[in-house]
């Protein structure tokens, strides 16, 4: 299953708010007054200054909510790391999954043996799987539990067999600066690859929408220097070009 993101909410006007919080922090302006002459090129004005100063807490006014799908149970437990955001995910334990859907890395793709002992590993999860719902599930009925409820609790335990490659969704709501944080760290050439693939969608997405704020958004190298040190993947001048042209 393909990776699908969807933009599904953010804040109205998000560099407007934010500039109107840098209006707050750096003038004697009332709340009445805050918004007013907040143009175009004012408001660019505060984000580049909030930016240029490294103040950043006016940032976390504004919110995104993604809706993220086609996506593996290994990528959200990384997703789950970055833990100034909400999320909301499909729950193996209420949804009973007759036929998942799973991921395939592209480099098991590209081989043919590898890609056909990977489909029958999966093959063999959703057999173990319908086989212990039935057998958990007639157990519990003939323990006296309706169907309904036997079949929740038999899936509760079953479930322990899907693999890592299992698909999942989930919604995700970062504020700004939390995005910023992510974008920095998994679109590194040095994340995983389905992963990195995540954050460049949502930061395409989030440019649409605040060009400005987002406009050297990427990972860390395309302010300064590789943050991964000896790792670094050596790249950093095509990476930098790679992000300069996207932003124009």
């Amino acid at each position: 299953m393909a990776l699908k993101v969807k933009l599904l909410e953010h804040t109205p006007d998000p560099e407007k708010i934010i500039a109107s919080a840098a209006k707050l922090c750096y003038s004697s302006v009332g709340v009445e007054d805050i918004m007013e002459n907040l143009t175009e090129e004012n408001t660019e004005k505060f984000l580049n200054m909030l930016m240029s100063y490294g103040h950043e807490s006016p940032i976390e006014h504004v919110s995104f909510t993604f809706a993220i799908e086609g996506v593996s149970r290994s990528l959200t437990h990384q997703l789950v790391r970055h833990r100034i955001a909400s999320f909301s995910q499909q729950s193996q334990r209420y949804v009973r999954l007759n036929q998942f859907e799973y991921v395939i890395p592209p480099e098991i793709k590209k081989n043919d043996r590898a890609k056909e002992v990977f489909i029958a590993s999966m093959e063999q999860s959703q057999k173990a799987y319908d086989e212990l719902v039935n057998i958990l599930k007639d157990r519990y009925i003939n323990e006296g539990m309706n169907a309904l409820n036997a079949e929740k609790k038999a899936i509760e335990d079953a479930r322990y067999v899907f693999p890592n490659a299992c698909e999942t969704k989930i919604i995700v709501t970062m504020n700004a600066r939390s995005l910023m944080n992510f974008f920095r760290h998994r679109c590194c050439n040095r994340a995983q690859w389905e992963i990195r693939e995540l954050a460049e969608e949502m930061l395409m997405q989030v440019k649409k929408i605040a060009p400005t704020l987002f406009k050297y958004s990427g990972p860390g190298c395309v302010n300064g220097p590789c943050p991964e040190g000896k790792m670094t993947c050596g790249k950093i001048a095509e990476v930098r070009a790679k992000y300069q042209t996207e932003n124009k």
